[in-house]
């Protein structure tokens, strides 16, 4: 039987030994990954099959374009375009619009300094009656809050959330109070979610995610007019949207090829751009917020029809001790693969005997249980939250842009496919640590212009392409610290480890508003001040993270304390050799018997 083979090869620890050549025996490379049972159970069942084919396009590609979609459509429909005053009267003179708008309305400085017309005041006077215009004073006239309602600008859209509830002038704080409850219940999410991964499994999550994210979105859209249960559904998304990122890449991740990590990652972020790319177009082109909001969050639920392809990790099945279950789970990946699989469960728990120990965990204290692992959860979070913050305030810049808004926000997006392309590149050839390290200190080169010439308009353009270029990079570095994050923390704390550093990095996210603010009303130049700084210490923390290329993802906390322990600092990390293939085929077995001896 081949699985009782294999059940002796890895209790003796002789599981596919390889000849390797001398010279190759005392190159340095990690061979747990060859000795892992788990791995040897997935090249029996299929690691690079039909089944993770399917798994990987639907569950990490589309159901990160549809949760994109339904992550950041709310964004755009909280738009607020440029508004003013009603003020009834104008079809009683010959006046256009902009004439009309210089008779009524007081004037304001912009965050410019430019003057403009105001957006919630009007001259206090019956315009209906005034005969002589030419007469009128305006400076004598009282000025006043907007007595008629709004009307709004419909170059770019038909409506928005706040252009169809006035959210402006006295309730102008309803949009930003909307974006500060989606902030904060998605820290809350993750801390939540994060955990209950680990203890109740990625499949319980992924349903839970997907649930939340559709109901709490489309019940959003028909409670506008009831503002607290409109912030209530807001809160429901954001409670669940980074989980439904989370456990899908987890799983793909555990029961792929450890060369496919890389390609699951990217999966994930390029499907990530594919729908923050479509979703400008598809509201430039409906101009309504009703119905861009239904078309970007129905796709969310509709992956719920590939439920037969949804499984729970094995990897997470052994590491509870839950042998009966992971045997189902690899007997449906190997069905779908086409292989056959008929380990037994008993045959699977003597396999990991005195390799597994019942551990006690404590949540996110755990990781930062023993020195190395303290040092490796500081840094990944770190690096979290300069992503976040970067990110977010390039994205609020994007958005004080002139011009189409569409196609502002479709460029940000666009940018970042490329940037995926070379990370998986770099960290495949390069390695993740240097990848990190060198994407942020580069980073840090690049504010350095921009903190110098950022106050000369004549060099505008030249602002614009370093800050998307800014934007290309931290696209690289959110690449990279998503797959550390994936590979560094222990199967039982794998999903606890991402949703910490999603809380942090949400929870300091929360201050690129403020950058803005700083950038546009004190001094232009603070924000790369702070920014550069940031990236200077990320990439050079980087450099002290463990080097998980080629490696196998540890499965316990103390595999996790001593991950990377011995790695030398100034390396690059080296391919396993390739060896000859030493496993005889069933013919040269049976054709060795004694009985087919001359």
């Amino acid at each position: 039987m081949q699985e009782k083979k294999m059940l002796d090869e890895v209790k003796n620890g002789d599981v596919n030994k390889q000849t390797v050549s001398k010279e190759e025996e005392e190159d340095e490379f990690d061979e747990s990954e060859a000795n892992d049972p788990f791995q040897k159970i997935m090249e029996r069942v299929g690691n690079h099959g039909r089944f993770q084919l399917i798994y990987n396009m639907t569950f990490v590609l589309a159901l990160a374009a549809a949760g994109s979609m339904v992550y950041m459509n709310i964004i755009l429909a909280l738009d607020i375009p440029e508004h003013w005053c009603t003020v009834p009267g104008q079809e009683l003179t010959n006046y256009s619009l902009d004439e009309w708008r210089r008779m009524t309305l007081p004037t304001q400085k912009d965050n410019r300094g430019a003057s403009k017309h105001s957006n919630c005041d009007m001259y206090n006077a019956n315009f209906t009656e005034i005969d002589d215009w030419l007469r009128w004073n305006k400076t004598e006239t009282n000025v006043t809050d907007c007595q008629h309602g709004w009307s709004y600008d419909q170059t770019w859209y038909e409506s928005t959330i706040p252009s169809k509830e006035n959210w402006v002038c006295a309730k102008d704080l309803y949009v930003t109070n909307t974006f500060v409850v989606g902030r904060v219940t998605e820290v809350i999410g993750s801390f939540v979610l994060g955990q209950m991964g680990d203890v109740f499994g990625r499949r319980f999550i992924y349903y839970i995610s997907v649930g939340c994210c559709a109901l709490g979105r489309s019940f959003s859209i028909i409670t506008t007019n009831v503002y607290y249960v409109f912030l209530f559904c807001t809160g429901l998304t954001g409670f669940a949207v980074n989980s439904l990122f989370q456990a899908p890449q987890i799983v793909g991740m555990e029961i792929s090829r450890e060369q496919d990590r890389s390609i699951i990652a990217i999966y994930q972020s390029v499907g990530w751009s594919i729908g923050t790319s479509l979703m400008p177009l598809l509201f430039w082109w409906l101009r309504d917020w009703v119905a861009f909001m239904w078309l970007t969050t129905i796709p969310t639920a509709i992956v719920l029809i590939f439920f037969k392809y949804v499984i729970e990790s094995p990897r997470w099945l052994i590491s509870k001790h839950r042998y009966g279950e992971a045997i189902t789970q690899f007997k449906k990946i190997a069905r779908i693969n086409g292989r056959q699989f008929d380990m037994t469960e008993k045959e699977l728990a003597q396999m990991y005997t005195n390799r597994q120990v019942d551990e006690v965990t404590y949540g996110m204290a755990s990781l930062f249980s023993g020195w190395h692992l303290t040092r490796n959860t500081t840094i990944m979070g770190f690096s979290w939250c300069v992503v976040a913050v970067s990110y977010f305030t390039l994205v609020l810049f994007s958005t004080r842009m002139g011009g189409n808004p569409f196609l502002n926000f479709l460029l940000q997006s666009v940018v970042e496919i490329p940037a995926y392309v070379l990370g998986r590149y770099l960290g495949d050839t390069y390695g993740r640590r240097f990848t990190n390290s060198s994407s942020f200190l580069i980073s840090f080169v690049a504010c350095i212009p921009l903190i110098i010439y950022a106050a000369d308009i004549e060099y505008e353009m030249v602002m614009v392409c370093l800050a998307t270029f800014i934007k290309f990079l931290n696209a690289l570095t959110f690449f990279t610290v998503n797959l550390q994050s994936m590979e560094i923390y222990p199967t039982c704390m794998r999903q606890t480890g991402i949703a910490l550093g999603t809380i942090l990095a949400n929870a300091v996210g929360v201050f690129a508003p403020y950058l803005v603010y700083l950038g546009t009303t004190v001094n232009i130049r603070a924000p790369y001040y702070i920014l550069g700084t940031l990236f200077f210490i990320g990439g050079i923390g980087a450099l002290y993270l463990p080097e998980t290329l080629h490696k196998k993802l540890p499965d316990t906390m103390e595999e996790a304390r001593h991950f990377g322990k011995h790695d030398k600092f100034f390396s690059l990390p080296k391919a396993p050799p390739k060896v000859k293939e030493t496993r005889q085929t069933a013919e040269e077995v049976r054709l060795n018997q004694t009985k087919f001896a001359p």
